[in-house]
C-alpha cells in the first residue's frame, strides 16, 4: 500500500499533465517572432513551463514567416536548450539522426551535467508572451540583438 502511494507520487512528479502550459513549438515562434526575426538566438526554457511537443528533435529546420532557422535543440534537465540561426533550408535528417544516436549512446549524461550547470549559470531572462500564456525564457549571456553572429 506505502509502496503504490509513493509510486505514484514519483509518477506525479515524473509526468506533470497541467494542459494550460503551450508547446515549446509555440514558444519557439513566438520568441523568434518577439525579437523581430533576428540573425541568431540562444535560450533556454524549463521543461516545467510547457509542453514537450518536439521530443526527439535535435537539429530541424523551423520556419516562422517565411524565414527559416537551423534549430539545435537538447534536452538538459531541466531546460530544454535551443539555439537559433537564419539560415537557408537544407535536409537535415543525417545530423538529427546523428545528434540524437549520440545522445543514445551517452545516455543524455553529459546533457543532464549541462541542465544541472545551466540552473547555476542562467543570469538572464525574458518573458516570451503566446496565445496559450506568457512564458519565461533564460539566457546565459545578454543578446545583442543586432549582432549577425
Amino acid at each position: 500500500m506505502v509502496m503504490q502511494k509513493a509510486i505514484v507520487g514519483i509518477r506525479q512528479l515524473l509526468i506533470r499533465h497541467t494542459p494550460h502550459r503551450p508547446p515549446a513549438s509555440l514558444v519557439l515562434t513566438c520568441h523568434l517572432r518577439q525579437l523581430q526575426l533576428p540573425h541568431w538566438t540562444s535560450y533556454c526554457v524549463r521543461y516545467s513551463s510547457v509542453q514537450n511537443d518536439q521530443f526527439g528533435l535535435s537539429h530541424f529546420n523551423w520556419t516562422v514567416d517565411g524565414v527559416n532557422y537551423h534549430i539545435l535543440r537538447i534536452g538538459c534537465f531541466p531546460f530544454i536548450k535551443y539555439h537559433c540561426t537564419k539560415r537557408p533550408f537544407e535536409d537535415l535528417t543525417s545530423e538529427n539522426n546523428l545528434y540524437t544516436t549520440l545522445k543514445l549512446i551517452n545516455l543524455g549524461v553529459p546533457s543532464l551535467l549541462y541542465g544541472l550547470a545551466l540552473s547555476m549559470l542562467v543570469k538572464f531572462h525574458e518573458d516570451v508572451v503566446t496565445p496559450a500564456g506568457t512564458v519565461r525564457v533564460h539566457f546565459l549571456n545578454e543578446e545583442d540583438r543586432d549582432s549577425p553572429y
